[in-house]
């Protein structure tokens, strides 16, 4: 299983939804009309756009951005998520706990990391509105999950508009990581032990493009 690999994101996504819509699933959330598939820009979009046609569902995007500690932007302190005006912040304790970090340069990591969630909000989804989650179930899609800061980001931005059920979809993730979220599911085909990072778990993981993002939103189910 540890050496299963996904020729690129959108068949990754084509055999999550397979799993997701499997007669068999059983199902902890039930994924009928009124769905909604939220990806995290950008790979996960085209993973979650692959769920969303399978289920005939909504696409939509919620806007994430990993906070990299400063000296070290590949690790990860905290992560930003927005639904609308609505922006949330996790912290990475592993991280902090091992690394002092100035709170002025916390602070200015931040403030840019938060402009440029803000122009991934306007460049994907112009002005439409964002969409409505209170009431309704929602499946949050990444490409995968390796600490979690942006899932659990997008997770807590989520909740704050009310849906009804969240369900956390990935191709592959950290067992750890998966078992520790706070989702009313998570469905994950691959959990490798020991885990890797994600691109690891594809042939093709080359960076998604912000018009790969629109295009996937273009074509999505109204």
């Amino acid at each position: 299983m540890a050496d299963r690999r996904f020729p690129d994101r959108r068949d990754a996504g084509r055999q999550l939804a397979a799993l997701l819509t499997d007669p068999a699933r059983a199902a902890a959330v039930p994924l009928g009309p009124g769905v909604l598939v939220l990806g995290l820009p950008r790979g996960g979009v085209l993973v979650a756009a692959e769920v969303a046609a399978a289920l005939g569902a909504e696409l939509d995007v919620v806007a994430v951005r990993k906070l990299g500690l400063p000296g070290h932007p590949e690790l990860a302190m905290g992560a930003l998520a927005a639904v609308g005006d609505t922006v949330e912040s996790v912290r990475s304790e592993v991280v902090l706990a091992r690394h002092a970090v100035d709170d002025d340069a916390a602070a200015e990591v931040r403030r840019a990391e938060l402009a440029e969630l803000r122009r991934r909000q306007v460049a994907y989804r112009g002005d439409r509105p964002p969409p409505r989650l209170a009431g309704r179930t929602v499946v949050l899609v990444d490409d995968g999950l390796a600490t979690g800061s942006t899932v659990r980001a997008a997770l807590a931005a989520v909740r704050r508009a009310g849906p009804a059920a969240v369900v956390v979809a990935v191709p592959v993730g950290s067992p750890e990581v998966c078992a520790a979220l706070d989702a009313d599911e998570v469905v994950c085909p691959l959990t490798p032990v020991p885990f890797g990072a994600v691109g690891r778990y594809y042939d093709d993981f080359g960076q998604t493009t912000d018009d790969e993002v629109r295009a996937a939103l273009a074509r999505a189910p109204a």
